[in-house]
């Protein structure tokens, strides 16, 4: 094409000035895009309406302070409400959330950004809402999976059938890791259709930081890391309950988790029925830039995850020499496939966790050998293989 491609990101996992965390990962993908000044974006990213932004309603006033419209990094982001209905909104989030951003797309539309390409991304409900778009529109539209939307959402019967629908009606479905592409492939969605294109890590901003526990103020050793949203997907309480055996044999180790959310409340409970609340530090959320110097004074990052697509925070500790125990699910193998960035466990539960600790701190892996593992993992294959995709789609829908 004679003029940059132009595409249309399509996603509530999509951060805002409201909550800047919020589906960074989608971001970041999209930026290391945009460095190639081969593609043109608008993101539609919507939000739940919520009538009030008052401090007491917590998550959902900070959802409610989203701005309608705001450049973050230099792009344009739109974020029409949608409502979430009790009980049924499983099965109606889609169309509500279609019809919520259908103004919203045609704004962008009437402002003269004839987009070439839809790229949505988490197929519940958004790869649905966006097939419904794509066929209003008459627009070329890639889905990307990025986990529980593959893993976790198909375990009810009627979101199944929709994904399939949308799977079926995409142009191209993208997995971050094959295992998720390989359930779209045994649901009937040809291989043509298919690719991976696995996240990758940003080595500047995730880079070893000297002098980091000292920093931090850290005291305790070895330093044990878990990152994440408090929720019990994410497995912190199987880093807290391996932490008894772990100080059984390195009475100073500390283990510090690192987010925030729903769990937190009762985590504390735990860490405090367990006598190791001198040991446990509950950190909140940290800023993802300042996460460097988190995972450079670690010994180790735990990932304790029952579900994880392609888990960001793996590669973000190995490209800063830090060394992972984390179980294997999905696509975390993919991640972790050596040796000498950590290992992974076979089993979900706290013994396996505490097991997979001992050893890696038993055999310490070189952090240099665990860094240039991570440089693997750069953002140029998947950004290559974005701008040949949507290139392709381009012309074949002019």
């Amino acid at each position: 094409m004679s003029r940059p491609i132009r595409t249309l990101l399509f996603s509530t996992l999509y951060p805002s000035g409201a909550r800047p965390l919020h589906g960074i990962f989608v971001e970041t993908r999209l930026r290391e895009l945009l460095k190639t000044a081969q593609v043109e974006t608008r993101v539609v990213a919507p939000v739940p309406w919520f009538p009030s932004t008052h401090e007491r309603w917590g998550d959902y006033a900070r959802i409610a302070r989203t701005p309608a419209r705001e450049q973050r990094n230099g792009i344009d982001v739109l974020h029409p409400r949608y409502p979430l209905l009790p009980k049924v909104g499983m099965t109606t989030a889609p169309l509500l959330l279609a019809l919520a951003a259908l103004r919203c797309v045609q704004q962008v539309l009437d402002e003269g950004f004839d987009f070439d390409v839809i790229d949505a991304h988490y197929f519940f409900p958004d790869g649905v809402a966006a097939a419904l778009l794509a066929r209003y529109f008459r627009k070329p539209l890639t889905i990307t999976a990025r986990g529980s939307d593959i893993s976790l959402v198909p375990e009810h019967a009627l979101p199944k059938r929709m994904i399939q629908w949308a799977a079926n009606r995409a142009d191209a479905s993208i997995g971050v890791c094959s295992a998720l592409t390989d359930v779209l492939r045994a649901w009937g969605v040809p291989s043509s259709r298919l690719h991976v294109m696995r996240n990758g890590v940003d080595l500047n901003r995730f880079a070893p930081r000297s002098n980091a526990r000292s920093q931090l103020q850290i005291e305790g050793a070895p330093v044990l890391l878990s990152v994440g949203h408090l929720i019990e997907r994410k497995g912190h309480h199987l880093a807290i309950a391996a932490m008894p055996a772990v100080l059984a044999c390195h009475p100073a180790a500390r283990l510090l988790i690192v987010g925030d959310g729903e769990e937190r409340s009762r985590l504390e409970l735990q860490v405090t029925r367990l006598g190791i609340a001198d040991r446990v530090t509950l950190v909140g959320a940290i800023p993802n830039d300042q996460m460097a110097d988190w995972y450079s004074a670690a010994d180790v990052l735990i990932l304790a995850s029952s579900r994880e697509g392609w888990a960001n925070v793996l590669l973000e500790a190995m490209a800063c020499g830090t060394p992972v125990v984390a179980t294997r699910i999905w696509g975390t193998p993919e991640v972790v496939a050596s040796d000498a960035a950590g290992l992974l466990v076979e089993r979900r539960d706290a013994q396996s966790i505490a097991n997979g600790i001992l050893q890696l701190l038993n055999s310490p892996r070189d952090r240099d050998c665990v860094r240039r593992y991570a440089q693997g993992f750069d953002w140029a294959h998947t950004t290559q293989a974005q701008l040949a995709l949507f290139g392709r789609l381009a012309s074949l829908h002019p």
